[in-house]
């Protein structure tokens, strides 16, 4: 989860002067830029006074000392640019797992990921047994107008086999600049020869949130918390009350599993839409700038949605920014959690640009519910706890390790656990999702409970609905 130390609910793109191109000039910037990090901008230093300054020289002359020691003296002429990324690198995931350097190819997609945007063909994808398998392929996209499904397993990329390649590989090889062509194998169940599909790659604006109805349930499934997640949520929320003709459903299932997190903003905002006022969360840094606290303020949606029953789903990767909502939602008795125990990052990390060296990612404050919990290297309990049923295949491959299990994770407040995170294991077909049909079945439960059962209008034993329909501008209510 990433936040902004100008603006807290944003990614943080604090940019640091670009550093000149020639690697010595580059090693000063660079040794410029961690003189800057250890000074009282990022907190207090270890040592008051000129005790300290002189501390931090001397750190910095060793650094200097064994880059040249190894610029002059290694067997092999080393690339100096890669010593010094190879140097910072070294320094941040020293700190935690979280914080680390991001070279620039991986900092353009890491905001490509923010945007929700990128070119490509239109998959969401996932590494099941070893094979690339679509989960989904989204409408209007060069994949979904060619056909590919969800359950296919993906065999080769413009004829290249993707065997052994890890899932980050694969997907990479499919996108590609906007208009280019691309060819993807599949193996499709029940199909005894490869498909083959030629695309045309274009600008994917990821559906970051998708929605359903069930038996007068809404089913909101986001998929991440990058910029689309609330402006999503509030447009799904407009189309199942404009299907429904304006009538509130039975109750929302908000399915958060498998969400591995993102914006703070997105996170306050989507709790927002289910809470009147309120915490969302609070965030302790190390100094005053990197503490804040987050509130629910009473809008159009959540009046709304005030009423609605809500059932909130969690898994052993729903992490960071899914955390924050489930554990609004949970603390406020405003939603149900079901599922298992979420993966426990209860860090936030600032992204702060070096230009065109790509960016560091640091971490630079603790998050907490509203009750002042927190949830690093614990994770979310979910009141009623719903294991999902593996195929035996995936036994023991579905389990994520959770915050708990990272080696040098921050630790947590009190209770320590050696292991957080769950089953991640969610199946293709709604029927065989125990989790989904348990809380479906709870909210019916719910419903008969606290509401009148809607009765036909009649008159002589004849039903007047379709007529007072027909009054009304025939808004029917699909299903």
């Amino acid at each position: 989860m990433c936040r902004s130390d100008a603006a807290p609910c944003l990614v943080c793109f604090n940019w640091v002067e670009d550093v000149p191109s020639h690697p010595h000039a580059y090693f000063s910037g660079i040794i410029v830029a961690l003189i800057l990090f250890v000074t009282p901008a990022f907190g207090q230093g270890s040592a008051p006074g000129a005790s300290g300054a002189a501390d931090r020289l001397a750190n910095m002359a060793l650094f200097g000392a064994v880059f040249d020691h190894i610029r002059g003296g290694y067997v092999d002429a080393p690339d100096e640019r890669e010593l010094v990324r190879a140097a910072v690198q070294g320094m941040l995931t020293s700190l935690d797992p979280h914080s680390n350097y991001l070279s620039p190819d991986a900092y353009d997609d890491m905001r490509e990921g923010i945007s929700g945007e990128y070119a490509g063909v239109g998959l969401q994808t996932q590494m099941i047994d070893g094979a690339v398998t679509v989960m989904v392929a989204f409408e209007d996209t060069p994949a979904g107008r060619v056909g590919i499904r969800a359950g296919d397993v993906i065999i080769a990329v413009d004829g290249i086999s993707i065997a052994g390649f890890s899932h980050d590989e694969a997907v990479s090889r499919m996108r590609g600049p906007t208009g280019s062509k691309v060819t993807i194998a599949v193996r499709r169940e029940g199909v005894g020869d490869l498909i083959d599909f030629a695309l045309e790659r274009a600008i994917i604006a990821t559906p970051v949130v998708r929605w359903s109805m069930e038996n007068d349930v809404a089913l909101v499934t986001l998929a991440s918390f990058s910029a689309q997640a609330a402006p999503g949520l509030t447009t799904a929320v407009d189309r199942i009350y404009a299907q429904r003709c304006g009538v509130a459903p039975k109750g929302l299932i908000l399915d958060l599993r498998n969400n591995r997190g993102g914006l703070v903003d997105q996170a306050v905002l989507v709790a927002d839409a289910f809470l009147r006022r309120g915490a969302v969360v609070l965030i302790r840094g190390r100094s005053d700038q990197e503490s804040a606290r987050f509130d629910a303020q009473s809008d159009a949606l959540d009046a709304r949605l005030a009423e609605v029953p809500l059932i909130v789903l969690i898994n052993g990767a729903s992490a960071s920014a899914a955390e924050i909502v489930a554990g609004a939602l949970q603390d406020h008795a405003r939603a149900t959690l079901i599922g298992t125990r979420s993966f426990g990052k209860g860090s936030v990390q600032s992204i702060i640009s070096l230009g065109g060296n790509g960016a560091i990612r640091l971490t630079t404050a603790r998050y907490y519910t509203p009750s002042n919990r927190s949830i690093q290297a614990l994770g979310i309990v979910p009141d009623i706890e719903i294991e999902q049923m593996v195929p035996p295949e995936l036994a023991g491959a579905d389990i994520v390790q959770g915050e708990a299990s990272l080696v040098g994770h921050l630790t947590s407040e009190g209770q320590q656990l050696s292991s957080t995170g769950s089953s991640a294991y969610v199946p293709l077909a709604k029927e065989d999702h125990a989790q989904l049909q348990y809380a479906l079945r709870l909210i019916a439960q719910m419903h008969d409970a606290t509401s009148d059962q809607a009765r036909p209008i009649s008159h002589g034993g004849q039903d007047l609905s379709p007529a007072i329909d027909a009054v009304h501008g025939s808004c029917a209510m699909a299903g």
